[in-house]
């Protein structure tokens, strides 16, 4: 069987189909989750999606946390199943406490929609399977509320145990705060959670997916999910 993926609808959404294509794209299957429904559809790996959850009221995924569709994820997570939030779904996971910290407003207070740099940090886990430490991937990112924060204590955590995965570097790795679009702390993009199957990042692979978008470095975390999972008999 195919590699499910389970990609989450919530009222705002809107980058489920560009999700679905790279899942495509990588060789896996796609269904839609919608919110408030509780069934994950036999997924082996849950996608929250970039949009605006709810409108982003309150804070960017504050109302989205409560949705049934959540807790259903939050069961996946903890019995080992694989989660990737990007940019609204990182704002989400980060809201409902299945990843330490906080997505605040980007430095200048301005929406940013633009190629970034990121370097790999760890490959410790599937979404990064067949990359290595140091590869560098050019993903675009489109938020206006990426910039990673978290207390002195979780930061230094999660630089311990080896959980940011991704950090936001120039063409060749190298970190300046020229390369740090949106101000994140530690110029963090994407942090693991500690069993290392939740994955929350603010750029946009699904928009990364074939050349003709200018990268196709970003279907590479669609990838290293289906080859690490038939790898592995799931």
């Amino acid at each position: 069987m195919p590699v499910r993926f389970g990609i989450a609808v919530f009222p705002g959404t809107w980058s489920e189909r560009d999700c679905s294509h790279a899942v495509s794209l990588a060789g896996g299957e796609s269904t839609f989750l919608w919110h408030a429904d509780r069934d994950l559809k036999g997924s082996d790996c849950v996608v929250l999606p970039g949009g605006f959850a709810h409108g982003d009221y309150l804070r960017a995924g504050a109302i989205a946390r409560f949705a049934p569709l959540m807790d259903a994820v939050a069961e996946h997570a903890r019995a080992g199943g694989l989660v990737l939030g990007i940019c609204n779904g990182f704002q989400i996971l980060c809201e409902a406490g299945l990843l330490p910290g906080a997505l605040l407003r980007n430095r200048g207070l301005q929406f940013l929609c633009q190629p970034t740099w990121l370097r790999v940090e760890t490959v410790s886990t599937r979404f990064l399977a067949g990359l290595e430490v140091g590869n560098t991937l050019e993903i675009p990112i489109s938020h206006g509320e990426g910039r990673y924060y978290a207390d002195p204590a979780t930061l230094a955590q999660l630089e311990a145990e080896s959980r940011v995965a991704l950090r936001y570097s120039g063409p060749t790795g190298e970190l300046a705060d020229q390369y740090n679009p949106n101000g994140s702390l530690h110029q963090i993009a994407g942090i693991l959670n500690e069993q290392r199957n939740v994955l929350g990042m603010m750029p946009h692979p699904e928009r990364a997916c074939e050349a003709l978008l200018g990268s196709s470095d970003g279907l590479a975390l669609f990838s290293g999910v289906v080859r690490s999972l038939v790898a592995a008999g799931r």
